[in-house]
């Protein structure tokens, strides 16, 4: 069993490696297929909300109300991204020992480093640019990934050391 344990160990960080090829290929998308993706996502949350409401609103209404959430659709969006990231690392993280503020450091300049090594490649995508604030973001993002998965495991597979119950 222990055997069969240590093989699957490196496996663990499977889902960061494909967490990362799924936000690089998100950043290799132009400016336009980037905002018509995040547009129609925006559309379809408005357009669920109208029927949710049963509000009538027509298709010109809709296409406002999009597109003043648009911004904020792909801001969460970069958050999502980079808080499934800090817990994809993190999770491999913890099964390897690290733990406490080691497991915060290690895990946060990992995304955080890769949040700025994805901004800089968007600086040769078409119709897209570095941006510290999206690093700023993703950084929010990969620190609540971070946080949660320290008092998940904190709370659930932590075992206090320490006294024992004497028996009398």
């Amino acid at each position: 069993m222990k055997t069969l344990i240590k093989l699957l160990k490196p496996l663990s960080f499977v889902p960061a490696i494909v967490m990362m090829y799924v936000i690089y290929s998100f950043s290799a998308q132009t400016g336009e297929e980037s905002g018509q993706l995040s547009f129609k996502i925006s559309y379809e949350i408005v357009e669920a909300r109208d029927q949710l409401m049963n509000s009538g609103k027509n298709y010109d209404q809709l296409l406002f109300e999009a597109d003043s959430i648009h911004y904020y659709v792909r801001k969460a969006a970069h958050m999502t991204e980079y808080f499934l990231l800090a817990i994809s690392i993190s999770f491999p993280l913890y099964v390897y020992g690290v733990r406490g503020i080691w497991l915060i450091l290690l895990a946060g300049i990992l995304s955080v480093g890769f949040a700025g090594v994805d901004e800089y490649h968007q600086s040769f995508v078409e119709a897209r640019g570095p941006s510290v604030k999206d690093v700023l973001i993703d950084s929010c993002g990969a620190g609540l990934g971070i946080l949660l998965v320290q008092a998940f495991c904190w709370s659930t597979l932590h075992t206090p050391k320490g006294r024992k119950k004497r028996r009398r």
